[in-house]
């Protein structure tokens, strides 16, 4: 287990995260838990491994009080130490706690064998999702024939919204004030030449996928794949969760991919939309 003190010399020093926004309720915000939060927010699937250093710079916590909070966090299962090393990483403890969270309700169960019915025939992978800030997480995947990608879409999976076709339909139905603070939450770099990364570009796109009702990405998430997106709306018409199909873009053309798959992602999404609302589900 890696000390407080003894820590190698030279470590690459790690870039500090945005600091967290100002809490809503003051008087009510442990500031320590907050602490605690950042620590395991550290740890990203780029970085799953990280010295004290690497953490306190990315917590924006000093050197003691980092050592104090993954030496608490280790004590309750949320972190661990990597052996004959001095770095940490997530614990199996946050690993129940994301299980228990995709499993709430019963939506993703329902879903995950309908999204059965676009795989393979009108696309190599279709997804149920959720907005979490400026991120969608995959809450559920079944997929086929796309791993000359190496698209890593399994459930808990983060990838931004701004860049995905799933991220689209669900922003699409928030107010233009959300909207612009969901895309503003994080930096919005090109994943390929076809990102829109410009604010404005990004809502006058969220305008017309909201008119249109579905999203599509063509290569603008990652290259040669395209994507058909929906979002899943409660009974006052606020979005709760999206539905996606994607195929490789070897297989069809979009206007092919477009006339096989949209009205099956259709019929799909009422579906779910009227089993999450007769049942009152939440994603």
């Amino acid at each position: 287990m890696a000390g407080h003190t003894g820590m190698a010399k030279g470590e690459k020093k790690a870039a500090k995260r945005a600091p967290e926004a100002t809490p809503k309720n003051p008087k009510n915000y442990v500031a320590s838990v907050g602490k605690a939060f950042a620590v395991l927010k550290s740890f990203t699937s780029e970085a799953f491994e990280l010295t004290l250093s690497e953490v306190a710079a990315r917590a924006d916590l000093d050197r003691g009080t980092a050592f104090r909070l993954i030496q608490t966090l280790i004590e309750l299962g949320y972190l661990q130490a990597v052996p004959q090393s001095r770095r940490f990483r997530l614990g199996l403890a946050c690993l129940d706690l994301g299980y228990t969270v995709l499993s709430h309700g019963s939506l993703r169960t329902i879903v995950e064998p309908l999204l059965r019915d676009l795989v393979p025939e009108v696309g190599d992978a279709a997804s149920l999702g959720v907005l979490d800030g400026g991120d969608v997480i995959y809450l559920a995947r079944v997929g086929a024939g796309l791993d000359r990608h190496k698209m890593d879409r399994r459930p808990g999976t983060r990838i931004p919204a701004y860049s995905a076709a799933l991220g689209h339909a669900m922003l699409a139905h928030l107010q233009r004030n959300e909207q612009i603070e969901r895309l503003e939450s994080r930096p919005r770099v090109k994943l390929s030449e076809r990102t829109l990364t410009d604010l404005d570009a990004l809502l006058a796109r969220l305008d017309q996928v909201k008119k249109k009702g579905h999203a599509v990405s063509d290569g603008e998430n990652a290259y040669g794949l395209r994507t058909l997106a929906m979002p899943i709306l409660d009974a006052q018409g606020f979005v709760i969760a999206g539905l996606s199909v994607t195929v490789d873009a070897m297989r069809m053309d979009m206007p092919t991919f477009r006339d096989q798959a949209l009205p099956k992602l259709m019929r799909l999404t009422s579906t779910v939309q009227e089993i999450t609302i007769k049942s009152g589900l939440l994603s």
